[in-house]
């Protein structure tokens, strides 16, 4: 079974994202997709600045079976992209929760609708194995 905190949101396109009381987020992927995806050789993470809307993708990461994009769960403006997985990809794979997040997003839209809770999103999980 996956690593599914319970303190994250989740989306169906299986990022997290960590919500902060300053009207910030950080955005990843889920312990589920770097399963599925496997080892990640290259990382691209938005540029900061970059204005994003809920649902655009805003990231890409590759594995060696494949390339998937990365989709904001939210609208907002990239506050950092993060550069050290330029170098270490494998991060996301390590710490995809930690070390291993992809962005950092001022949030525009502060209406969390259509997020999943980690108990909706571990229903959700099971309900792709059927």
């Amino acid at each position: 079974m996956s690593n599914i905190p319970a303190d994250l949101k989740y989306t169906r396109s299986h990022e997290w994202l960590r919500l902060n009381t300053d009207g910030t987020a950080v955005i990843g992927i889920t312990d589920h997709a770097q399963d599925q995806l496997g080892d990640m050789v290259y990382v691209e993470v938005p540029d900061t600045g970059r204005s994003l809307a809920a649902g655009e993708a805003c990231a890409v990461v590759e594995s060696v079976k494949a390339a998937s994009d990365v989709y904001a769960p939210l609208a907002g403006e990239v506050l950092e992209g993060n550069a050290g997985l330029a170098d270490a990809p494998e991060a996301v794979n390590q710490d995809p929760y930690g070390s291993g997040w992809l962005l950092k997003l001022k949030l525009s839209d502060d209406n969390p609708a259509g997020l999943m809770d980690a108990a909706a999103y571990t229903a959700f999980l099971a309900s792709e194995d059927q």
